[in-house]
């Protein structure tokens, strides 16, 4: 919104002139990385006081680690202030027309919607069933459905997303070198699919303090920086061209909203650390998890994500692999899962849990920028 209302005005007035920063990506990224942190800075205290005089407060699981029983009555749904953290500076410094930022923003506030609905049964029921895993699911695909259909069937769309749309993009190699070339039907499932397992994957991890919120930035800086390289133009040459990766200018706006969530993670990280003084809860999870979702997707590297997110992959894997195995042999695999209850169960300290899940999230992420140039 202030590129549209203000950037107009360089050209037309030449005192004005140095307005021209906000045709830079980069400047906009940065404050909006900045615009979600002191938004979250500031608001935070009088937003857990407000939380705790409602008295909307963690409800525990009965069954999990006995070191969480003191966490119960923790406030919770801070999820929301990141939301608004996110929301904000996106609108404030993306390209409003811009339509992978309009999708992208339409799914996190849509599974937002979904997660404080979620939050908001679980707390006055007084247990963790919340909403019933059905109505969550039918919301997360029609809400990610509507955004799908506008980005892969909407007339607005430039011709180069036309033209590249349908093909999947494979990690470490050259997009040119490999065109695989899916039905659109099939693509905009897979698609779909991307997202709604990237919302219930970053839900799944959220279970100790800041270990969620770690990888989430961390992946938010990766499609950010792979955002900015798909569509930046050198020279008059595409710089997606030059690397072979799957890029088009209008891209590169989506760098805008990811900055956002860096930020909004970074200021929301200060109260959520160990021992946190509130929780994101589903309203924070599922959006972001969501957004994440739509970042892959928009930036084409769904599959690339796996590598990326591995953290998420492996959390949702070991609840898979838990559940399949108990109804088989009524065994378990892990003493609990997700499986950073296992390590927990294990006698591991909550902080090394985290900051080694945070650590092989870096890891994973430097790989998958790397797979720019290995291909």
């Amino acid at each position: 919104m202030i590129y549209e209302l203000l950037y107009p005005l360089s050209l037309k007035y030449g005192w004005l002139r140095w307005l021209n920063v906000l045709r830079y990506v980069p400047f906009r990224a940065i404050m909006a990385t900045i615009t979600a942190m002191l938004m979250c800075f500031l608001m935070a205290p009088w937003f857990i006081e407000t939380l705790k005089s409602k008295q909307i407060g963690q409800v525990i699981r009965r069954d999990g680690p006995d070191s969480h029983l003191s966490k119960a009555g923790t406030p919770t749904m801070g999820g929301s202030l990141i939301l608004l953290a996110v929301l904000v500076p996106t609108v404030l410094w993306a390209e409003y027309k811009n339509a992978f930022v309009s999708a992208a923003a339409f799914v996190t506030v849509g599974y937002g919607a979904i997660g404080y609905l979620d939050d908001r049964l679980k707390i006055e029921g007084k247990n963790t069933r919340g909403l019933p895993g059905r109505y969550k699911m039918l919301g997360q695909l029609s809400i990610g459905g509507a955004a799908i259909g506008y980005l892969f069937l909407g007339s607005q769309m430039p011709p180069q997303w036309h033209a590249i749309k349908a093909r999947l993009a494979v990690p470490f190699v050259a997009f040119d070198k490999l065109p695989i070339e899916l039905p659109l039907w099939l693509y905009m499932l897979f698609a779909l699919l991307t997202v709604v397992a990237m919302s219930n994957a970053v839900n799944l991890t959220d279970g100790l303090d800041g270990l969620a919120i770690g990888p989430v930035m961390i992946n938010a800086g990766v499609y950010t920086i792979w955002a900015y390289i798909g569509g930046l133009v050198l020279f008059g040459r595409s710089v997606s061209e030059y690397l072979n990766i799957a890029g088009i200018q209008e891209m590169s706006e989506m760098a805008v909203f990811g900055a956002a969530i860096v930020g909004a993670g970074v200021g929301f990280l200060w109260y959520n650390t160990y021992p946190a003084q509130v929780f994101m809860g589903d309203v924070g999870a599922l959006a972001l998890g969501g957004g994440l979702g739509m970042m892959a997707v928009t930036t084409k590297t769904e599959l690339l994500s796996i590598l990326i997110g591995g953290l998420f992959f492996v959390e949702t894997v070991s609840v898979m692999i838990q559940v399949t195995w108990f109804k088989l042999f009524k065994r378990r695999i892990f003493l609990m899962a997700p499986i950073h209850h296992h390590f927990e169960k294990k006698g591991w300290p909550e902080p090394k849990i985290i900051v080694r899940f945070w650590i092989i999230s870096i890891l994973l992420g430097l790989v998958g920028l790397a797979s720019l140039k290995v291909r």
